[in-house]
């Protein structure tokens, strides 16, 4: 969905600063995460979750994350000798791993637009934690190539999938997604992932009052009872570009509501570390998930690390500044432990809680402090 863009943003938005001064950790300030001693942050979150962009790049252009206004023929994308290559990827995902990582999340831009994105898979596919279980491997795609992809990604070693789908409307889809797609396309992709084997399969939606919110029961209806979980989520005032405004937030609560009064439904326990509170349908037809980023935030226990397309490493999805990995990896050329003690340094010292803040202040409009586009960092 093409935005009006506000006159003071340039055309072409830059990627957040670099931090050039690391946290530099004290002697003997390391203790590898083993026998039950957890990598914390300064307010006791574990390092859980790390989740990967492999491109700035997508083949849509959707108004939350990439407005064309913004994204357009002439906006400058990375590279390919800035993007990390997969060894460097695999070398820093064993290197979280080795912190505690118990999960690692692809994404993009879209992930499959990464050529030959299989091999990462297969070459994550064999780190294992401290314990010798392989980490769960996760990927976040807008589907519209999963009919070519989804059977090389399963047999490669990917555990999940989920998808992001915010219309079934064709007319609703081409407009939000910015593309001459058919939605047909993303529900084929989707089949295709069911027909691989892929045991874990979400759609993600995200929800904007007065865009897409009479597409929920739609959703809900179209999966109910194909083992499909969708998420429903807040629509959230991410990087610098799609002109966040509450006004233009539908709740959680609001979602839920109108899903429950069709559909009854009933809460189920909330996963520690989880972005997602589940609800079962009381009939039995499976799972639905609400992501309440923006009027019930999660800090208190978000155990993600973010790594950017170009080697950054972003402690928060709201970050306006990142530290310069690829610098570490490429151009100093670390050995493991000195790598885990640069990124544990940087978990130590983390402290973010942007959306507990945004909440406390009341914020109706996006900061103005720049952010780092989502782009960059995936959701």
């Amino acid at each position: 969905m093409s935005q009006q863009l506000r006159p003071d943003f340039p055309s072409v938005i830059p990627i957040a600063p670099i931090r050039d001064a690391w946290p530099l950790p004290q002697a003997g300030d390391f203790v590898p995460p083993i026998s039950g001693h957890a990598l914390l942050d300064q307010l006791g979150r574990p390092l859980r979750d790390l989740r990967i962009s492999v491109t700035d790049r997508c083949n849509f252009r959707c108004g939350y994350c990439m407005p064309r206004d913004v994204f357009d023929k002439h906006h400058a994308f990375l590279p390919q000798t800035q993007l990390l290559t997969f060894e460097e990827i695999t070398n820093v995902a064993d290197a979280f791993v080795g912190l505690g990582v118990r999960k690692l999340r692809i994404t993009g831009g879209e992930p499959l637009l990464r050529k030959d994105i299989e091999t990462l898979i297969r070459q994550l596919a064999t780190l294992r934690c401290a314990d010798g279980t392989p980490p769960e491997l996760a990927l976040t795609t807008n589907g519209a190539l999963l009919t070519k992809k989804a059977k090389q990604l399963r047999e490669a070693g990917l555990h999940r999938l989920t998808v992001s789908l915010d219309a079934l409307d064709d007319v609703v889809f081409k407009r939000m997604s910015d593309t001459d797609l058919n939605v047909q396309a993303v529900l084929d992709g989707i089949t295709a992932a069911q027909a691989a084997g892929f045991p874990s399969i979400k759609v993600n939606a995200v929800i904007q009052r007065g865009v897409n919110d009479h597409q929920i029961l739609p959703i809900a209806r179209h999966f109910h009872g194909t083992g499909v979980e969708v998420r429903f989520i807040e629509f959230m005032d991410v990087g610098n570009t799609n002109l966040w405004e509450m006004d233009r937030v539908l709740t959680a609560e609001q979602i839920r509501n109108a899903l429950h009064a069709e559909m009854p439904l009933q809460l189920l326990p909330r996963d520690t570390h989880s972005t997602a509170q589940r609800w079962a349908y009381a009939d039995g037809g499976g799972h639905v998930g609400f992501i309440a980023s923006v009027t019930q935030p999660f800090c208190g226990d978000c155990s993600r690390m973010r790594l950017s397309t170009d080697g950054k490493l972003f402690t928060c999805l709201f970050a306006g500044q990142g530290y310069d990995l690829r610098h570490a990896i490429r151009d100093e050329q670390l050995a493991s432990e000195p790598l885990r003690q640069k990124i544990a340094a940087v978990w130590r010292q983390r402290h973010d809680r942007y959306s507990e803040q945004r909440d406390a202040r009341g914020a109706s409009k996006v900061d103005a402090q720049p952010k780092v586009e989502m782009s960059f960092i995936g959701g």
